[in-house]
């Protein structure tokens, strides 16, 4: 560790007509950071943390989740469309962002497209004068939140999908996307690439008869990802883009809403891996990979991904969305939480009621940082300077650390509480922009006059949440770092009661 030392040259003392030197204090320099680190948009990604996704396409209108793209253009026309509506129920339940499919397997574009037929401009919605994109961007924006594009690779309807013309098709679609909608803060892509489609363009007014061939490309030079990918940057610097490999975001190898409990945000890419091919480890992460690229949970607040009437009943409560909460960002992940649309254009009752109950709930409980009172006393801080002292972890400053000397890999600091405090949830952070340094890390309270461990894990990274199986009281708490192969830079601790779920009853049965 170094340190850089500051004299005056003193200070002119005009009676005396003599200089007097005044000491500086010594800076300690930040620690080395440690293996890769996030990007400025990965870093504003997780904190985020929690975000959603709205499925809605002629799939909402045909009852399936996969269209073929024989779809006629004349079946989308939602009654009563109100993207603030939708956007407000996401809001309230406590969502950062809104990504929408602006066009899903099926082709149909839901914004007027210059690169298609099969769109928008086609339907009896708004007369044909409708734009479903459009109109979400402004909500998001009136909202305050962000706003994010999906945009399938594979296009079961356009003509020339499968031959190269197609990739160029792509990105002209993405130029539209990415240059008249205002910012994006993240672009969304799936590994579901060629196989039956109709591939014919224009179906008419009316659904034409099924007609689908088969065809195939190969995933891993077809779409010519780096080059997509670079137009996605040139045209939205600050966007993350997410599919199944990256290269900012990966898919978490399911969509149950959980990840393991172990996750790194780091994992190893070989060269040619494209969306839709398999690969190791994806949902755990590699410790010490050669990419950060944190994993997101995607799952659905229903059991499918676009609305089904046969499904209004079966809507995730407010409870099971707590459970997916803690199981997603809790382990140090994002969360993308799907609501799709009605027929009328709108979230269901059902949905809406369990997105604000499950909103409010993680507000109550993240309202008030318990321990954010509390004496610190650690056991070492970097160069005994206050930018790294241990109350940092209790700072408003998300990414503010209490860091140590380079040689002290498992410190702890003690935590003593103004009084007895009721609490059953834990979080801890670590700055992520040091990259993710711990290996280890456990939370004891004084108990009966002796130490007994709470929580303990094995990766922290951007977030760590452990509920407890029972409301804990406790005077004194312990942070312990119990591995790390470097000195631990640890951002945020907390400790919340976390309120008891109202019983859940859906407005509509």
């Amino acid at each position: 560790m170094k340190t850089v030392n500051f004299t005056c040259l003193g200070a002119l003392l005009v009676a005396g007509l003599s200089w007097s030197c005044v000491s500086l204090a010594t800076a300690t320099e930040p620690p080395t950071p440690y293996g890769v680190t996030p990007t400025p948009a990965q870093v504003k990604q997780a904190e985020r943390a929690f975000y959603a996704f709205c499925h809605f396409t002629v799939d909402t209108f045909t009852d399936r989740e996969w269209g073929l793209g024989t779809e006629s253009e004349t079946l989308f026309n939602p009654s009563a469309f109100d993207a603030s509506q939708i956007v407000g129920a996401l809001k309230a339940g406590g969502a950062k962002g809104v990504i929408l499919t602006c066009k899903h397997h099926d082709g149909f574009c839901l914004w007027p497209s210059a690169t298609t037929e099969h769109d928008i401009a086609n339907s009896p919605f708004r007369s044909g004068k409708g734009d479903v994109v459009k109109e979400f961007s402004e909500a998001c924006k009136a909202a305050g939140v962000e706003f994010g594009v999906y945009l399938s690779p594979w296009d079961r309807n356009h003509p020339t999908y499968g031959k190269p013309e197609y990739i160029e098709t792509y990105r002209a679609q993405l130029r539209e996307l990415l240059t008249n909608y205002g910012p994006v803060f993240e672009i969304w892509m799936d590994g579901a690439n060629g196989g039956t489609g109709y591939y014919r363009g224009k179906v008419g007014p009316v659904e034409a008869k099924v007609d689908l061939e088969n065809r195939r490309i190969d995933n891993k030079t077809y779409y010519d990802w780096p080059t997509t990918w670079a137009l996605m940057k040139q045209l939205q610097s600050q966007a993350v883009l997410f599919s199944d490999v990256g290269p900012d975001m990966r898919w978490c190898g399911n969509e149950g809403g959980h990840s393991p409990d172990t996750v790194w945000a780091t994992i190893t890419y070989q060269s040619g891996q494209n969306p839709g091919t398999n690969i190791p480890h994806l949902g755990s992460g590699t410790r010490n990979g050669k990419q950060w690229v944190m994993s997101e949970v995607d799952v659905s607040i229903r059991p499918g991904w676009f609305w089904h009437a046969s499904e209004n009943g079966k809507v995730r409560s407010p409870e099971n969305l707590m459970s997916i909460y803690l199981n997603s960002v809790g382990h140090g992940c994002t969360l993308l939480l799907n609501a799709p649309p009605d027929r009328r254009g709108l979230l269901h009752e059902n949905d809406v009621a369990s997105l604000k109950q499950f909103g409010e709930h993680l507000r109550q409980t993240f309202a008030t940082n318990l321990a954010e009172s509390a004496v610190l006393a650690a056991s070492n801080v970097r160069g005994n300077d206050s930018r790294y002292a241990a109350k940092k972890l209790l700072d408003s400053d998300l990414w503010s650390a209490w860091i140590t000397d380079d040689s002290v890999t498992t410190p702890e600091v003690v935590l003593e509480l103004q009084g007895p405090v009721d609490f059953n949830l834990i979080r801890l952070r670590e700055d992520i922009r040091l990259g993710q340094r711990l290996e280890g890390a456990a939370v004891d309270a004084w108990v009966d006059g002796e130490w007994k461990e709470l929580a303990k894990a094995e990766s922290i990274g951007a977030c760590r949440l452990w509920r407890l199986p029972k409301t804990i009281t406790a005077t004194k708490l312990r942070l312990r770092v119990t591995k790390s192969p470097v000195c631990p830079a640890l951002s945020d601790f907390g400790l919340y009661l976390e309120p008891e779920f109202a019983p859940w009853i859906p407005p509509i049965r």
